[in-house]
């Protein structure tokens, strides 16, 4: 099995929290819709900070990776919280902007992919290499 298709795989099998909210990939999530009214933007994404282009890395490492994400983050509506599955988990935010601006951000923190969830639609996968 190929690496983007074992990665898409990986992404889709996990779930991902902001705060208590769940989402996963392919599903509606209306508790985070809420979150979404509540800060009146139409759309959030979910970007970690640590583990760039899916390679693990030391947890300090990430730990720092996701204090400089909630740096740029000053200013705009989010949510802690984590991504993952079974032995896979890592710090997430959950950031009420738009799929274009999130994939700018998660590139700039060298992710593979990110989730975006526009209010009343499934949550999506993706791609930003």
């Amino acid at each position: 099995m190929k690496r983007a298709e074992q990665l898409a795989r990986a992404y889709r099998a996990s779930c991902y929290f902001a705060g208590a909210y769940l989402a996963r990939i392919g599903q509606r999530a209306p508790a985070l819709d809420a979150l979404l009214r509540c800060w009146r933007v139409p759309e959030g994404v979910f970007i970690a900070a640590g583990n760039p282009r899916s390679q693990r890395m030391p947890a300090g490492w990430n730990a720092r990776r996701h204090a400089a994400l909630r740096e740029r983050l000053r200013g705009l509506p989010y949510a802690e919280g984590k991504g993952g599955a079974k032995r896979w988990w890592e710090a997430h935010c959950f950031i009420g902007i738009c799929a274009a601006r999130g994939k700018r951000l998660a590139r700039l923190f060298r992710q593979t992919a990110m989730v975006a969830l526009r209010r009343g639609a499934k949550a999506r996968l993706i791609w930003v290499f």
